[in-house]
């Protein structure tokens, strides 16, 4: 019982994690000062082929996903295919909002962007607390640095560079956001990530406390 309602609450936060995760992306493409690497490739695809740029994001994860699986010949876990489909999803949701429209200055415009940088780093960080599985491109990732024995810096390098450069030669929007999401964002994940683990294991112990209590009472009636 005590699992169960643990999964449940680490699914909360999985899935409102990925909810501020994707409320940061869309601000920081909203912003149009250019987006991050994998961003750069969505909106670039969406410029090419149409659909929605959250639908592109799902089909690139699912590609990402499968390679992940192949190269290190197991099913990803379920928490990677979850939060493909979520992000992209959300994604949409925020982009048919009236209010996701492009700041007139330039003071807008960065406020924008720097406000979903900091959106984006957190809804990581609450994500990836839940401890229920990474994306589909940290699963890459981790498979490719498995794979080849090279530093995860190096191969998140790797990946980044030649993602960017595919969205770029497809249109998507490089610009000086893109520079500056490239060397911040790990910088603000590093800030986030701590601070929201500390938070989601203290609610977490808190509520074996509080069951803990409750059954303890239970068995004094």
């Amino acid at each position: 019982m005590k699992k169960r309602q643990q999964l449940q609450k680490r699914f909360v936060l999985f899935t409102v994690g990925l909810l501020i995760m994707a409320l940061g992306i869309t601000l920081t493409i909203v912003a149009n000062l250019g987006a991050a690497p994998w961003d750069v490739l969505h909106v670039g695809l969406y410029y090419q082929f149409g659909l929605t740029i959250g639908t592109w994001s799902i089909i690139v994860g699912f590609i990402v996903l499968g390679t992940a699986g192949l190269i290190m010949k197991e099913w990803p876990k379920f928490g990677a295919y979850l939060n493909m489909i979520l992000v992209g999803v959300f994604i949409d949701m925020y982009m048919l909002l009236p209010i996701m429209t492009e700041p007139v200055t330039w003071f807008g415009k960065a406020a924008m962007f720097l406000v979903g940088m900091i959106i984006y780093a957190y809804g990581m960080g609450i994500y990836l607390s839940a401890e229920l599985g990474a994306g589909p491109r940290d699963s890459f990732m981790l498979a490719l640095t498995a794979k080849t024995k090279w530093k995860v810096s190096n191969a998140r390098r790797l990946m980044e560079v030649g993602v960017l450069a595919i969205g770029w030669l497809l249109g998507g929007p490089v610009f000086i956001g893109t520079i500056i999401f490239s060397i911040a964002a790990g910088t603000f994940i590093g800030i986030a990530l701590p601070q929201c683990r500390t938070l989601t294991h203290k609610w977490l112990k808190d509520t074996m406390k509080d069951e803990k209590v409750e059954i303890e009472r239970g068995a004094s009636v």
